[in-house]
């Protein structure tokens, strides 16, 4: 893998596009499925190299990036439940260097200069995040994370835990208020839950924090409360009124109320403080009778928290300090290729299965083919992988002293695997630099590109068709009757005959298609953000199509736009990049897309088929609400990122360069060109005081 100082602008794109796909799998994996595939390591390397990417190159930084989205959707089998406010994550830290840089991040923001910081270090349990709501001090509903806006109602088995109290003691309590905890289960339990289930013949769990996941997310809450699941508060969401003044005052609030706060919890000062608390609970770690994997830092004032604020998914006032990985020897046995579908060639190393931290392991990405020629790994090699606390690993090195006689440097192949063998190319740049990813030529093509986009169309986040999964889909693309999204919604029409075939391959009966049919014609009314986003255009992940469904408001405006775009219309693709965030990875994706025209007769095709609702308007009761603004120059009263958010709060749209359809300037001290260019458009222009008593009127 190529350093990120090392890398060119060519690379960084190839390289966020990768780990945005990636990182997302994986996220469904471990909050949705509870069946995480990657280790807590090779996940928190992924997202490490994602932030340290944006950093070096922060114009590349996608809508999509891991970094601005939390968890994932919710299983079917449970009701949703709307968390009162979204249940974030928080970002990491590694090392002291890490933890050193955060404090000095908090001084910068609040402008603190050398006002001590106070901050809670508490333990990072190793569980499944929960929110239980009470009104009146009594429980009323609680549910998992999710995707961190909708969770899965578990309320009958969240009741069934000891140290979660039915009705609050003691007072002081608001009226309503949703506290967060994380649900576990402890060593010895977890020892005797799989001993039981071992003579029992039935299921084992890898990890006591599998086993939590699985137990409080049974159909039969009665299963759950045979499974000694215990109970962490460590925070709150919704409140219909304030109750402490600061976070530590909070966790005593807790716990007089009748919650299990962690008692390794601490209050320290500064820096210094964060130090000696993440070695504290290290050193304390084996002997605590439950996972940890790591320290979370939180600023102690809950009036500075407010003002941190967030970014994107996680609070700046607050960071997760991981402890490191665990490493183990086995042997490279196999290297294939898998074909994404963007056409991507990623290699996948096949391992002698090797138990790690407790959890056997038997497969890595090795992401690239430079990736693999970096670290010299050869079929045969003695290799090093890595974990923290999942899955599968990341293969570190390998042991040349071990290295077997005659094993050859491996040759990438310079064809597809698919049976078109179509051949695999570097993208190019404007400046002839070469991409680090293989892609095939074939598009769709290449059956293995078509199907996965096909995939990708019918998965959760996009339009979600419950009942075409992998299987079902793949035996429809065989038959020949799914070439393109917009033939899911023909099925019935075309061949209602040949849905046998589906019957007879799954054994399923006719209620079986009877709910298929139904699941996809409930999906003929679609959100535009998703519809964009089931597209499957290239660097086009969720959260630029919801950027994109703002900013276009109607399908037939978005089509239009991107028509326009594809004939490198100046003003059409003006007007796409004023959007917030979104740069020439983007536009250059979405212009090559539509000017295919076998792409836009495929979006022609899937748009007859659907009602496609307009995106949600945001709020319009405010003085800026609507206006396109921009900020410029330094900012003295608040930060550049306080300004953003509050702006778009109030229904602005904040955008980062100035053109006609820009309708307001906040201008700072130092302000330049794009001052120069306001007041040559004739647009109204503020200083920072001004902006503060508009939005506060």
């Amino acid at each position: 893998m190529i350093p990120v100082d090392d890398l060119t602008e060519a690379q960084a794109v190839e390289e966020l596009t990768r780990l945005a796909d990636e990182i997302t799998r994986h996220d469904l994996a471990y909050h949705r499925d509870d069946a995480p595939t990657i280790s807590d390591a090779d996940y928190d390397a992924l997202k490490r190299r994602n932030l340290d990417i944006e950093d070096r190159f922060p114009h590349l930084i996608r809508e999509n990036s891991p970094s601005t989205r939390v968890g994932a959707p919710r299983a079917e089998q449970f009701s949703p439940v709307t968390h009162g406010t979204p249940m974030l994550s928080l970002d990491n830290a590694f090392s002291d260097e890490d933890a050193l840089e955060f404090d000095a991040r908090i001084r910068r923001f609040l402008k603190l200069d050398e006002t001590p910081i106070r901050y809670t270090a508490e333990p990072k349990i190793d569980g499944l995040s929960a929110s239980i709501r009470y009104e009146k001090g009594v429980l009323v509903q609680g549910a998992t994370r999710g995707d961190g806006r909708v969770g899965e109602d578990v309320t009958a088995n969240l009741l069934t835990i000891r140290d979660i109290p039915h009705k609050l003691a003691g007072s002081g309590w608001p009226e309503v208020i949703e506290v967060r905890g994380e649900v576990y289960l402890g060593h010895a339990e977890f020892a005797a839950l799989n001993a039981a289930a071992t003579e029992a013949g039935d299921k084992t769990y890898a990890n006591p924090r599998n086993a939590a996941a699985g137990s409080l997310r049974q159909i039969d809450s009665t299963i759950t409360a045979r499974r000694p699941l215990k109970f962490f508060a460590y925070a709150w969401g919704l409140l219909s009124e304030k109750f402490a003044d600061s976070q530590w005052e909070a966790l005593e609030k807790l716990k007089s109320w009748g919650f299990q706060t962690t008692p390794q919890s601490v209050c320290v000062e500064g820096a210094e403080g964060l130090l000696a608390a993440y070695a504290a609970m290290e050193a304390a770690r084996p002997n605590l009778g439950y996972d940890i994997d790591g320290v979370v830092y939180k600023v102690d004032n809950l009036d500075w928290q407010r003002r941190l604020g967030f970014v994107s998914r996680a609070p700046r006032w607050g960071i997760a300090r991981k402890f490191p990985a665990e490493q183990a020897r086995t042997v490279l046995e196999a290297i294939d290729l898998q074909v994404g579908r963007t056409g991507a060639v990623t290699p996948v190393a096949r391992l002698r299965p090797v138990t790690v931290g407790g959890v056997s392991v038997t497969n890595a990405t090795l992401h690239n083919a430079d990736e693999i020629a970096r670290k010299d790994l050869r079929v045969g090699d003695t290799v090093i992988v890595q974990r923290a606390g999942d899955v599968i690993p990341q293969i570190v090195g390998a042991i040349l002293e071990a290295r077997p006689e005659g094993a050859e440097p491996f040759a990438f192949p310079d064809h597809c695997p698919c049976p078109l063998k179509t051949p695999l190319a570097r993208e190019t740049t404007a400046s002839g630099a070469e991409t680090v990813v293989r892609r095939c030529t074939g598009e769709l093509a290449c059956p293995f590109q078509r199907i996965e986009h096909l995939k990708h169309f019918v998965s959760r986040r996009a339009f979600d068709i419950e009942g075409l999964g992998e299987k079902q889909l793949q035996g429809f693309f065989d038959d020949g009757m799914i070439r393109e999204p917009a033939d899911i919604f023909l099925l019935e029409e075309r061949d209602k005959t040949s849905l046998k075939k589906l019957k007879d391959r799954d054994r399923a009966g006719e209620t079986s298609v009877a709910n298929l049919l139904a699941a996809i014609e409930s999906r003929r009314t679609i959100p535009l953000d998703r519809f964009i986003y089931g597209l499957g255009i290239r660097h086009i992940g969720e959260q630029t199509a919801l950027v994109m469904a703002r900013g276009y408001g109607s399908a037939a405006e978005f089509l239009s736009a991107m028509d326009k775009v594809a004939a490198r219309d100046p003003e059409a693709i003006a007007e796409l990049d004023a959007l917030d965030q979104i740069g020439d990875a983007v536009i250059e994706a979405a212009a090559a897309f539509f000017a295919e025209d076998h792409n836009r007769g495929m979006v022609q095709r899937l748009h007859d088929q659907l009602t496609v609702q307009d995106a949600e308007k945001p709020k319009t009761d405010t003085a800026v609400a609507g206006k396109t603004v921009v900020f410029t120059g330094a900012l003295e009263r608040m930060t550049r990122d306080e300004a953003k958010a509050q702006a778009e709060a109030l229904g602005a749209k904040v955008s980062s360069s100035v053109s006609k359809k820009t309708d307001l300037v906040v201008a700072g001290p130092g302000a330049g060109s794009k001052l120069k260019t306001a007041t040559e458009l004739g647009i109204q222009v503020m200083t920072e005081d001004e902006w503060l008593a508009m939005v506060s009127a």
